[in-house]
């Protein structure tokens, strides 16, 4: 309803006296008119009216054939599958979820910094119904139109699951900021789970990409090369020469971008459950190897454990990484015979780091639950001489010093009690 209408409801009760005011008749609302209606309805645009305002909404569906980058659509029915199937414990599980459950989701906005300012310009989603893909788009044609763009975002609301690109820390805080500014007029923002794909990524190839931006990953990851793709920052000037024209044809392109991000959405949560759950026969051994640490740090300590030992003696870069990390694993279980196996092999080949890290490990083993003081003082001299050739002057370079010349003196007083052991040497 809007306003001019608000009021002239209130003006009875506003009056003198008591005498019952006579009804008065409706004002019926005019329909705004759209320039470039005709330009829309070519690319599947339809107003939504609301109270008097109206936004844009834009429908297209897709098969599940579909090719998107080195994957169809239809494979998330196949990942989703496999979650409700291993009933693997993660953070991106979509244990006791249907596939069309997980809504995937992106904005655009007039600018990248948060706060009131910020305008939500253009709301985006797709989720999976029945035999295709279905992707529907909110657009707002100007300032004052924010209510009929979140009524028509809201009407009828089933989103579950969030599925973003860095939407935790973005899109929906933007979402939500913009939303309290119209929540009177329009329904509740739903609760929902959300699975943000930007850590994921980072996590898993942070060692081949250097800016972790989604049409990078599409690139180097998903096999999807954009073509005529419009930038992103180019969005705001973009919108902000539509609101002045009126004329689409700018802002078709930012849709037309907005449309690829939150299908590759769908196409990168599919890829990157093949990668966690091993169902990916090309997952190269580093990305293997990351898998792994992640289910270590997530406290995964089985499903880190059987990932490990899938590089073992297969003659990669990464094989000396992951025995170093299964002897933690095995150290968590107590399986000491394991771990020290593991240990003794890196503190021969590992890099640096690993050398020291396992030296250091051998060396308490060794100390306190051995009893071997030959062979723990053996590592820690190790330790020592592969320290001084990394010539480290770092903070935690001084640390590490320091401890290891109290483990050194420790070991040498139980080893040789009674004598002086001012020097490490």
């Amino acid at each position: 309803m809007s306003l001019k209408n608000k009021l002239n409801r209130l003006k009875p009760h506003i009056k003198s006296g008591v005498e019952r005011p006579k009804a008065e008749p409706a004002i019926v609302e005019e329909t705004p008119d759209i320039p470039f209606l005709d330009v829309w309805e070519q690319e599947q645009v339809s107003p939504f009216y609301f109270d008097g305002q109206y936004c844009l909404v834009r429908e297209v569906s897709y098969p599940l054939d579909h090719q998107h980058g080195n994957l169809q659509f239809g494979d998330l029915l196949e990942a989703v599958s496999l979650w409700n199937k291993e009933q693997t414990k993660h953070p991106l599980s979509a244990v006791g979820h249907r596939p069309d459950d997980l809504v995937f989701f992106d904005t655009e906005t007039t600018g990248l910094g948060g706060g009131a300012g910020n305008t939500i310009f253009l709301l985006g989603h797709a989720s999976i119904s029945g035999e295709s893909v279905k992707l529907k788009q909110h657009i707002l044609p100007n300032p004052g139109a924010e209510v009929a763009l979140y009524q028509s975002f809201l009407t009828n609301a089933d989103y579950t699951t969030l599925v973003t690109y860095n939407g935790k820390a973005f899109d929906w805080p933007q979402v939500k900021t913009r939303h309290t500014l119209v929540r009177d007029h329009v329904p509740k923002l739903p609760s929902y789970g959300h699975f943000d794909l930007y850590h994921a990524a980072r996590r898993l190839w942070k060692h081949k990409i250097e800016r972790m931006k989604l049409s990078i990953v599409e690139q180097e990851v998903l096999g999807l090369e954009r073509k005529d793709d419009i930038p992103g920052f180019l969005a705001p000037m973009i919108y902000f020469d539509f609101l002045e024209r009126k004329n689409p044809e700018g802002l078709l392109g930012v849709i037309k971008h907005n449309e690829t991000d939150i299908l590759s959405l769908l196409t990168l949560y599919t890829h990157l459950t093949f990668q966690i759950l091993g169902r990916d026969c090309s997952q190269t051994p580093r990305e293997t190897y990351e898998v792994g640490r992640w289910f270590s740090y997530l406290g995964q300590s089985e499903k880190a454990k059987q990932t490990f030992k899938g590089l073992l003696d297969d003659g990669s870069v990464e094989e000396i990484s992951a025995k170093h990390a299964l002897a933690f694993e095995y150290k968590k279980h107590k399986e000491w015979h394991k771990a020290v196996e593991l240990w003794s092999e890196t503190a021969a080949k590992g890099n640096s780091k690993q050398q020291k890290e396992a030296c250091i490990e051998l060396a308490k083993h060794y100390e306190h639950r051995e009893k071997n003081l030959e062979l723990a003082i053996k590592y820690c001299r190790l330790a020592e001489e592969i320290h001084q050739k990394d010539n480290g002057t770092a903070k935690k370079d001084m640390i590490f010093t320091e401890e290891l010349e109290k483990r050194i003196r420790r070991i040498s007083r139980k080893e040789f009690p009674g004598e002086a052991h001012n020097s490490p040497k």
